[in-house]
């Protein structure tokens, strides 16, 4: 609700006017004479009697959501604030976004959360549309980080930091949390394999996340240092972040969890070992998404190139989900496959 430091003969007539009452009836409702309203409003800059302050602090406050709305926009007529009504919409349209996301249909998505984003100033909001607002952030910054946009005035890192700011200032711990571990997979994506894997080792015991974010933390810590080809020792660090899933009974995790065992055992040059977790993740994992699909073909491919025996099979895979990656935008896995064939080439 807005409020008035200081009452004077606008706000006076604007309280009003709100709710569409007469000069009469504005007098009745609030117990005072005809003559006294009528002088508020006379008053234009001047402020009223400190008693009258008091009378139409309450009117204010007692007043329904849609005189207040209108009071608001009566004062501050340059202002676009959100309405209850508005919170409402822009709340399905973040769950239509989040589906959206999932399935990678970045476009839909970008249209769901920029037509939020780009009508409020977050400096115009209360604590509600505030929070919306840093809610479309997040999820913009995760399609950003999903089509490889990481750094830069257009990234997820932008978006992310945003959103941080907004969180942090709202006071929500776990929100920021969350954000603080997006922020940590932009670091990875960006090559910062060190830094990311410090940030997942600090957060993998931040009571503010979830039991099973933390337990993802303890696999993505194991990911990092497996670029770094640290592969004997994460094979350890995400054996136990499998186990976390299952004692969660998180079944997608633990066949992502799988995969990503498959991909640290390629790297330390145990082939049987990286088939043998791929198969479980291959024949395990519900891949109701592109990128799900395009990561565990990518994996599997990159097993397959592993072998001179399997080599051809591995760039078919590779070739498959190349263009999966190509229709829907994943830039940052496109990159993922080509720099895995110059490898080979090397």
């Amino acid at each position: 609700m807005v409020s008035v430091q200081q009452w004077t003969g606008r706000e006076a007539s604007a309280l009003r006017a709100a709710p569409r009452m007469s000069t009469r009836a504005f007098a009745e409702h609030l117990g005072v004479a005809l003559r006294t309203v009528a002088k508020w409003e006379s008053l234009g800059t001047a402020p009223p009697r400190p008693d009258t302050q008091a009378i139409l602090d309450t009117a204010l406050a007692r007043s329904d959501s849609a005189a207040q709305a209108r009071f608001e926009a009566l004062i501050f007529p340059d202002r676009k604030s959100a309405r209850p009504a508005d919170y409402e919409t822009w709340t399905e349209d973040i769950e239509r976004a989040v589906v959206c996301v999932s399935r990678q249909n970045f476009p839909f998505a970008t249209s769901l959360l920029t037509r939020w984003l780009t009508r409020h100033d977050p400096h115009h909001l209360d604590d509600k549309g505030l929070y919306l607002y840093g809610r479309s952030l997040m999820l913009l910054g995760d399609l950003q980080r999903d089509q490889g946009a990481i750094l830069g005035p257009l990234s997820a890192r932008h978006s992310y930091l945003t959103a941080r700011g907004m969180f942090t200032e709202l006071d929500i711990p776990r929100r920021v949390a969350q954000i603080e571990l997006s922020l940590a997979v932009v670091q990875e994506m960006s090559g910062q394999l060190e830094a990311s894997a410090r940030q997942y080792e600090r957060l993998a015991g931040d009571e503010r996340l979830s039991c099973r974010d933390r337990a993802r933390v303890r696999l993505w810590v194991g990911t990092a240092l497996s670029k770094e080809g640290n592969n004997e020792y994460v094979t350890g660090v995400m054996a136990d972040a499998t186990h976390a899933f299952e004692d969660l009974g998180e079944p997608e995790d633990w066949s992502v969890a799988h995969q990503k065992l498959a991909l640290a055992h390629r790297g330390a040059g145990d082939l049987k070992q990286a088939l043998h977790y791929i198969d479980i993740a291959r024949t395990t994992g519900t891949v109701d998404s592109p990128m799900q699909r395009v990561r565990l073909d990518t994996a599997y491919g990159h097993i397959l190139l592993s072998d001179a025996a399997t080599r051809n099979d591995g760039l078919s895979v590779l070739d498959q989900a190349a263009q999966v990656a190509r229709q829907y935008g994943l830039r940052h896995q496109l990159r993922s496959i080509e720099g895995i064939r110059r490898g080979q080439q090397e």
